[in-house]
């Protein structure tokens, strides 16, 4: 065996470990949970039905409840998201603002934060002797205290406005990173012909932008999709299910109902399918060809 081959094949058997631990741990489970999701019974006991899972998803009042939520807070929090990411990254570019590594720093701070510990502490802020509540009344902005929790539109706002504060600064740092890559030179000759500062960010900075745009726009996407530590930390899906999304809907199919992890899976499926769907549609919109 000469040299080259010998490299090929210990390269090939790193390579192959990877493969296996791939395939083990991510594409046999997907496998099996389409397969699962032809399956109906209680717990393990599971019965072949065909595609009646997927018709149950039609007429089932939860599951339509569910995906509508998860729907409010996508058209709602990614846009603003999305637009607030990069607003912060251009006003963090400018070379000429202090203390830039602490703002960075301070507004990524909520990305690494955990989870649950960050969707405890939004509970009590917004609970109705919280210190949003307490700030208000102090401010003579309302006159009762907002019911965050308990009220069904304003425990969506709470989602909306938990998730955002966590998730922007992570995306800001992809934004921040392409803006520190375009050259300086294309904003000083659009000074020098006059552009305005909003009309450099509309045609400069947001084409330039383009790929980030659309990365963070279908992470978020999926990651809204998911949705499911934040709901179920702070409102635990209520009041009723005013707030319930579909990862907590499978999360409830599985190990609080009756077990059904045939139909949970059904679930499943239908979030990929969403994703699917999502991600060829800001593919398209974005114009790329290979969508």
């Amino acid at each position: 065996m000469n040299l080259k081959a010998k490299t090929n094949t210990i390269s090939w058997s790193f390579v192959a470990i990877a493969i296996v631990m791939i395939c083990l741990f991510y594409f046999y489970p997907m496998i099996q949970a389409l397969i699962m999701s032809f399956q109906s019974g209680t717990g393990t006991n599971l019965d072949f039905v065909g595609i009646d899972n997927y018709k149950r998803l039609l007429s089932d009042s939860t599951f339509i409840t569910a995906l509508k939520n998860t729907f409010i807070y996508l058209i709602i929090q990614v846009p603003i998201m999305i637009l607030l990411a990069m607003f912060i990254s251009v006003l963090l570019n400018d070379r000429n603002l202090k203390l830039k590594g602490f703002f960075r720093t301070a507004i990524f701070l909520p990305a690494v934060t955990s989870l649950v510990a960050y969707s405890v502490i939004f509970k009590y802020l917004f609970g109705p002797d919280g210190l949003i509540n307490t700030m208000l009344l102090k401010l003579h902005v309302v006159n009762a205290p907002i019911e965050w929790i308990t009220d069904p539109f304003w425990a969506k706002i709470t989602i909306i406005i938990a998730i955002t504060w966590r998730w922007t600064g992570y995306n800001m740092i992809f934004y921040l990173s392409a803006l520190q890559n375009i050259d300086s030179s294309i904003y000083e000759a659009a000074r020098i012909d006059g552009a305005s500062a909003f009309r450099q960010f509309r045609s400069i900075t947001v084409p330039l932008l383009k790929p980030i745009i659309l990365f963070t726009s279908i992470t978020s996407t999926i990651g809204t999709l998911q949705l499911f530590d934040e709901v179920m930390n702070i409102t635990k899906g209520g009041p009723g299910n005013a707030t319930m999304t579909l990862s907590q809907y499978i999360y409830n199919l599985s190990f609080k109902y009756t077990p059904d992890f045939g139909y949970a899976a059904t679930v499943s499926y239908a979030i990929v399918i969403l994703i699917v769907i999502f991600s060829v549609l800001q593919f398209k919109l974005a114009g790329d060809k290979n969508a």
